[in-house]
């Protein structure tokens, strides 16, 4: 098979040790077959209870570790890990599979090629997230959004990323969609016309204290950036319960689990009198 890249991806066999470095990705394989992992990078936080080796951050894996861990095959994404700590595993010998989706259609379909290639079958969280996506109303009214996920410097999510894609599909627009990631300086972000700065926990931990400040004229959204930039259960509607740090139930209904996007007053910062 081949990866989102293109790249062939030839397995001895059915898998057996699995190293992720991409903690969305961790989260997929181990919510449907996680006695296959047997490594993930310091980041991998969910599921809370998982015991493998740790081989470092997604940026700077350490490539020794990740082959200590005899893989047969290391699960990658092209945004949040190297090319050369990709070709380094490769030139090793080990199989590398590399996701890139830039939409939720793109990830919805990445996630189901990238489980056949670890031997597993379509779960049902996946199947789950697809009818949701596809079943979503059409937003007549719109938000013009700035999202931050660095400072010194900043650095936003811009066009054709999964992230802007999924807010557009929410009825939030992303007013820094020319470059993938840009990196304006703060007045251009002050004054760029965005009705909401959104400021996710990773990966830089913006806070009420470090980022909201920055902004003073414009309203804040502190949300849980796993909602946010992971692809994955997710995406699942039985997966939402609070995810943006809202004391929302579960529901059937998508808005519950984007009700910080959806009626965002229980978990922006307002902006000072």
């Amino acid at each position: 098979m081949k990866d989102d890249l293109g790249e062939e991806v030839t397995l001895a066999g059915r898998p057996r040790r699995i190293v992720s470095l991409v903690p969305s990705l961790t989260q997929s394989v181990a919510v449907t077959g996680r006695d296959l992992l047997v490594g993930a990078t310091d980041f991998c936080t969910h599921p809370t209870d998982l015991a493998v080796a740790r081989v470092g951050g997604s940026k700077y894996p350490r490539v020794a570790d990740v082959l200590a861990c005899e893989p047969d095959l290391v699960l990658a994404d092209m945004d949040e890990n190297r090319k050369d700590d990709v070709l380094m595993l490769r030139n090793a010998g080990v199989p590398v599979w590399v996701v890139n989706p830039r939409t939720v259609p793109q990830a919805l379909v990445s996630l189901g090629r990238m489980l056949r290639m670890c031997g597993l079958g379509k779960p049902a969280w996946l199947t789950d997230a697809e009818t949701v996506w596809a079943s979503l109303p059409e937003k007549t009214e719109t938000v013009r959004v700035a999202i931050p996920v660095w400072r010194r410097p900043w650095v936003l999510l811009g066009g054709a990323t999964f992230s802007s894609d999924l807010l557009a599909r929410l009825g939030y627009v992303n007013v820094f969609s020319g470059e993938r990631f840009p990196r304006p300086k703060l007045a251009e972000i002050q004054t760029s016309g965005a009705e909401l700065v959104i400021l996710p926990n990773e990966p830089y931990e913006f806070t009420a204290e470090d980022g909201p400040e920055a902004f003073p004229d414009t309203d804040c959204a502190l949300v849980d950036g796993r909602f946010l930039t992971w692809y994955g259960p997710t995406l699942d509607a039985g997966h939402r319960a609070a995810g943006f740090g809202c004391a929302v139930e579960p529901s059937n209904d998508i808005g519950s689990w984007y009700a910080w996007i959806d009626s965002w007053e229980c978990c922006r910062t307002r902006r000072g009198p």
